[in-house]
């Protein structure tokens, strides 16, 4: 992956359409250079890796009922109390992922020309890698498209994006119309479809020529030769394995109740594509015991190699060390600026240890003592009043009245909530300008956990909860061995959970709040408010203390969001350039 990206150099001769295709004087390269220069070509394809949008902590769960931020100019923050726009959209994605569509699809057309390697077998092999990767990516691409601005328009229609197949020149009819949701969906899984066709499951080193695949070794390919494309130093890149998961994703969306009247997904299709991706670790079994604290497990990230995978993990980007997110995360006392403050809303769907929800009555929750026996999460997630955190296990007191600014609204770094964000962060990471260190970290693009809780979700509406369809496990299957190893009702053998399993809409709303919980912080809540066609309006609360009385009733932020924002805008600036492009429902 490193090399790729130091390979966007080459492409930077590609700046904007105009100078792509009316280079200025002092550019004597034009596009057919690429045919005898592969790192030149190469650098095309990298254009689709350095705009992948999730690759940065976007954190718009402040945009949620999740967390507030106590960062006044945050666009998110301005977002949901009433500035949202479709000139003014914090959540747009049209321009980044269209941008790169256009470079995938200019570097699909030259492709099969370019010179890849003096070796022919090796400069096939290398053409269908990286045409792979480039299926790959548009595909990913377009279901990020999808999911920001996809939307019903004002006659009825689902409507999707333009699709464009080919790259656009300063001659092409940019006035194109949108396509349905459908046709988009479609488009995606032919994407995919190639992608996994041209790719490996995940890039290896042979040592054996009889390991070579069939389809190669068949062609007189040696393992030094698929080696050379195909070996361990492509990790990170697009593989099959990746794009079984973007499948999954792509048709989750389209099966959810804001999309399915409009669509041909089924839910036993969105269980069907999350299974073809668990199926291959052995289903529940090959759920990680240590994935819910992925992010901290220092031993793991620390030996980490470069390309490699945890076992909880699909897709990453590579490891760099650093402190940064702690700088903007710890709490104050520990030099952090404690930007993501969690909301009580969401504390509150922690349930307790023994896995009752805290609203059911005889659960053992205390209101004087609401964080007593609760679902081991909520430590690992949640800086709460009395939690311990940092390198030196400093006791963070959030409450009203405590001494420093830690305390609830103290200074314009403290916490509005009562909490701050744990999860993501190193503990181990010292930001005392006297010994600051850093520590490695990843971000995680897309975590096993994430498909088996898609699973769930479609399994439970295809099947009911205890159904295991065509596979060896159900939504309950799931549920369970998430919940097993989160330490969550282990001790009366899931009572709560038995007590649902039959039960399809608790079963559901159970499902829904385990994605919530175990996915906090990374970017899915947002989403997945819209897509099921939930409240965004719900007003933030949190936690006021004072000495040993508890308010869990603190109004802390009222969201503005309007009924029609259950999908996002077309950008106003391509509305008003294009009449083809017809506007979502509401938006102007």
């Amino acid at each position: 992956m490193k090399n790729s990206i130091r390979l966007l150099a080459i492409s930077l001769l590609f700046v904007s359409c105009e100078d792509m295709f009316t280079p200025q004087i002092e550019n004597n390269l034009d596009i057919d250079y690429i045919y005898n220069n592969a790192s030149y070509a190469q650098g095309l394809l990298a254009n689709g890796y350095t705009r992948i949008p999730i690759d940065s902590w976007s954190f718009n769960d402040v945009a949620t009922d999740d967390a507030v931020t106590n960062n006044n100019s945050n666009s998110y923050r301005k977002m949901a109390t009433g500035s949202w726009a479709a000139d003014n959209n914090p959540m747009d994605r049209w321009t980044a992922c269209r941008s790169a569509i256009h470079y995938l699809n200019l570097f699909l057309s030259k492709s099969d020309d370019v010179n890849w390697a003096d070796d022919q077998l090796v400069a096939g092999m290398f053409n269908d890698r990286m045409k792979g990767e480039a299926y790959g990516l548009r595909g990913m691409y377009m279901y990020y498209l999808l999911q920001a601005h996809g939307g019903w328009t004002e006659d009825g229609q689902l409507m999707g994006i333009p699709l464009l197949t080919e790259p656009e020149t300063t001659s092409s009819n940019f006035n194109q119309p949108r396509a349905t949701f459908d046709e988009c969906l479609k488009h995606i899984y032919a994407d995919l479809d190639m992608a996994m066709d041209l790719l490996p499951l995940d890039f290896a080193d042979l040592s054996r020529d009889a390991d070579v695949p069939a389809k190669y070794r068949n062609a007189g390919v040696t393992a030094a030769q698929y080696t050379r494309v195909f070996g361990d130093h492509m990790g990170l890149r697009m593989t099959a394995r990746i794009a079984e998961g973007i499948r999954a994703q792509a048709s989750l969306l389209g099966a959810s109740p804001a999309f399915t009247s409009g669509t041909s997904i089924t839910w036993a299709e969105a269980a069907q594509h999350a299974a073809s991706v668990l199926d291959r670790i052995g289903g529940v079994s090959g759920l990680d015991n240590t994935g819910n604290t992925w992010y901290c497990n220092n031993s793991e990230i620390e030996s980490l190699k470069a390309g490699a995978n945890p076992a909880e993990i699909l897709w990453r980007t590579g490891s760099e060390s650093s402190s940064s997110l702690e700088s903007e995360h710890f709490p104050p006392t520990l030099y952090g600026s404690g930007r993501l403050n969690p909301s009580q809303n969401l504390v509150d769907a922690f349930p307790m240890a023994n896995g009752y929800p805290i609203s059911v009555l005889g659960s053992g929750y205390s209101p004087a003592n609401p964080y007593s026996n609760r679902d081991p999460r909520l430590g690992l997630y949640i800086v709460y009043n009395g939690s311990v955190a940092g390198s030196s296990n400093t006791t963070i007191t959030t409450a009203i009245d405590g001494t420093n600014n830690d305390a609830l609204n103290k200074t314009e770094t403290s916490t509005r909530t009562g909490y701050y964000m744990r999860k993501l962060m190193r503990q181990d990471v010292n930001l005392n300008p006297s010994s600051v260190n850093n520590q490695k970290h990843y971000k995680a693009r897309m975590r096993y956990t994430e498909i088996f809780l898609a699973y769930a979700e479609a399994a439970n509406e295809a099947y009911g909860p205890t159904s295991a369809g065509t596979h060896g496990y159900s939504a309950y299957d799931v549920i369970k061995a998430i919940r097993q190893r989160a330490g969550v009702g282990v001790d009366n053998d899931h009572a709560y959970l038995e007590s649902i399993k039959n039960d399809k809409d608790a079963m559901r709303q159970l499902i829904r709040n385990e994605r919530r919980l175990e996915l906090c912080f990374e970017g899915f809540r947002f989403w997945d408010i819209r897509r099921w066609q939930l409240d965004l309006n719900e007003s933030v609360r949190g936690m006021s203390i004072t000495g040993n009385t508890y308010d869990p009733t603190l109004a802390v932020e009222v969201r503005e969001y309007k009924d029609y924002m259950n999908f996002g805008p077309i950008p106003y600036s391509e509305v008003l350039k294009f009449d083809a492009l017809i506007q979502n429902k509401g938006w102007r």
